[in-house]
């Protein structure tokens, strides 16, 4: 199995059997499963929720964890490829020493992992992902925390359109699920403006090989690209359009990874706007920002607040009140009763809610623009 182990509590070797026998809980812990990228093109963004996740399960750990047990966080790279999802997911399942998956990234590896989660039993809580289908409710197991690739793509046409009065949008998109997500979004947003896109490129998930696209999309002379993948592409793309003098505005989905992209452009970035679905991970005014900034900072001082580690911290605060929910005696079954039942929470200031036919926590969408000194602000909110 390949494994990246996060060990949050060293458990003895009796420990980990009772787990496993008691489905991911012990007398004195309780286990979670991230199966996400952790390695290769995308590694930043399975990192990146990693690193929040144990800031918020390390958090509750030196509290004294939940009804006494300490949190556990076993992370399993599945290399953003579906089949090596089901690989691993199939694994952690007949392993059954952990209690729910957390934080997985990706559209396609949720497609393919989602339904065996559900088919065990175990709750998938928060995927890195804002595609359509999670938020089907009769998905009983899938509790997202973030707001829908559609409610981005909205966004970002209310920009190019409503607000700056742009005519032309072109789309670069990932070929598979999850950039198609992104096109249907961005192509029912123009409809409802009488609008259509006046090109389209694609490429492969994990690779770079832009260049084609680029130049597609170049021939058709859009005002704006809207862009649908991970930063290494989206950065090789926008450094490439610099170098040949394409003029367009570039607009990127939040699950490109700020940061990363921030840094792999450098000066290239000046301009580049990034959708965030999740605070501001430097405004402390609001309380559960300053809470997770701390956190952050116990578990890795050297590591800078950003817009991945602070979804992943989220992430691991809605698992944690759902665990506060569940009671002392709590199994998986009851975890997942318990997750089932969230309607509303404020997180240090943050309300969540849930309810009948909405199984997503979070809805707010705001755009972000890389400054040419590579600092990123704020250009408004919405919904």
């Amino acid at each position: 199995m390949k494994r990246v182990l996060v060990g949050l509590v060293a458990l003895a070797t009796v420990g980990l059997g009772e787990a496993r026998a008691q489905q991911g809980v012990s007398p004195d812990a309780v286990a979670f499963a991230q199966v996400a990228v952790m390695e290769g093109a995308a590694a930043a963004l399975g990192t990146g929720m990693n690193l929040g996740l144990r800031a918020a399960f390390e958090e509750a750990n030196r509290a004294g964890g939940v009804h006494g047990r300490m949190l556990r966080l076993d992370a399993f790279d599945d290399g953003y490829e579906p089949e090596q999802s089901v690989e691993r997911t199939r694994e952690v399942i007949a392993g059954d020493a952990h209690i729910a998956f957390i934080g997985p990234v990706g559209t396609p590896t949720s497609q393919a992992t989602q339904p065996l989660a559900a088919e065990a039993g175990m709750p998938f809580i928060a995927p890195f992902t804002g595609a359509a289908f999670l938020r089907n409710p009769e998905l009983t197991n899938v509790f997202n925390l973030r707001a829908s690739y559609n409610a981005e793509t909205e966004m970002w046409i209310r920009h190019l359109v409503d607000e700056q009065g742009l005519t032309k949008i072109a789309i670069l998109y990932q070929d598979d699920g999850f950039g198609r997500a992104g096109l249907s979004g961005t192509v029912a947003a123009l409809e409802r403006r009488g609008m259509t896109l006046v090109a389209e490129g694609t490429f492969a998930r994990n690779t770079t090989a832009v260049r084609t696209a680029l130049l597609d999309l170049r021939r058709a002379e859009p005002e704006a690209v809207v862009m649908v993948g991970p930063y290494l592409p989206m950065a090789e793309f926008i450094r490439t359009a610099r170098q040949v003098s394409f003029e367009a505005e570039f607009v990127n989905i939040s699950f490109v990874g700020t940061d990363a992209l921030v840094g792999e452009l450098g000066a290239d970035g000046a301009g580049v706007i990034i959708s965030q679905v999740v605070p501001y991970p430097t405004d402390t005014s609001i309380p559960v920002v300053a809470r997770y900034t701390e956190a952050l900072a116990a578990v890795d001082p050297q590591a800078r607040p950003g817009f991945i580690s602070l979804e992943g911290y989220l992430a691991g605060r809605l698992a944690i009140a759902a665990l506060e929910a569940a009671g002392p005696q709590v199994t998986r079954a009851g975890y997942l009763a318990a997750l089932q039942g969230l309607t509303t929470l404020d997180v240090d200031g943050l309300p969540m809610t849930f309810g009948p036919g909405d199984n997503q926590a979070l809805d707010d969408v705001f755009l972000t623009v890389i400054s040419p000194a590579g600092e990123i602000s704020q250009m408004g909110t919405g919904g």
